[in-house]
């Protein structure tokens, strides 16, 4: 039988989602605990990957059993016990053999926290920025990645992606107290392509760019072209969805 795991963590003291050779993944983690806990080694298959450092408010992972159905309940306590006080599961399922956490995503979202404040309880969380920003203008921008399907210019350099083609459904900024709030939703991302938006968003908001001068950016395919990463620190993974016929 196939589980998915949903989960939640912290990402401050992790290089990140997936297995690194230079540092702990919170997928190093969860397979340590699931192994074990079942005395089998267990791989574990992720929704995608976060960068070092950015968090997950939902993470969807998937693992393989051959013997008899296991008590779902039973592993979701037993592994918020075995686990580090930073990463958090909210419930294991049964789904269908064929079930993939990754392939089978049909949308994915992530939120950015921008902070126009210095506030010491939201430090760990936000990327504090400097000056007026234009929020409509910023949202005229967002808007326009709907519109695109190849984001090579938001890629990082060099990754092993077959295609930098991704379906934007949902994109804007919204002022919320001193923060801007930045969500998009998309059936896919690249590696970096959220951080480097906003990044390149925040170039709009100040005036440096123009709308036409974004959408020039999408166009030309080059990530030279666009602006700097924000920082993964602000980054969340805020849910994954999939088909209800994958369920058990």
């Amino acid at each position: 039988m196939r589980y998915f795991i949903y989960l939640s963590y912290n990402g401050k003291n992790y290089c990140g989602w997936q297995y690194q050779p230079n540092g702990i993944s919170v997928q190093q983690k969860l397979e340590e605990s699931l192994s074990l806990f079942l005395r089998k080694e267990i791989t574990v298959t992720g929704a995608g990957r976060t960068d070092a450092g950015v968090h997950a408010r939902l993470m969807v992972a998937h693992f393989d059993w051959e013997s008899e159905a296991l008590d779902c309940c039973l592993i979701t306590e037993k592994l918020n016990r075995m686990l580090p006080s930073d990463v958090a599961v909210f419930k294991t399922v049964p789904v269908h053999a064929a079930a993939h956490a990754r392939f089978d995503a049909v949308s994915r979202t992530y939120k950015y926290y921008v902070s126009q404040e210095k506030n010491p309880f939201r430090s760990e969380y936000t990327y504090r920025v400097h000056g007026i920003f234009d929020i409509e203008k910023m949202n005229l921008a967002s808007a326009k990645l709907l519109e695109y399907v190849d984001f090579t210019s938001f890629s990082k350099l060099h990754t092993d992606v077959k295609t930098n083609n991704c379906e934007v459904s949902f994109a804007q900024w919204e002022q919320v107290g001193q923060e801007m709030v930045f969500t998009i939703r998309a059936n896919r991302f690249l590696r970096n392509m959220v951080r480097a938006i906003v990044g390149t968003l925040l170039d709009v908001g100040r005036g440096k760019l123009g709308v036409e001068d974004f959408c020039r950016i999408i166009e030309r395919k080059d990530r030279n072209e666009a602006g700097s990463s924000v920082p993964g620190n602000a980054l969340f993974l805020e849910d994954i969805a999939y088909p209800d016929a994958l369920f058990i």
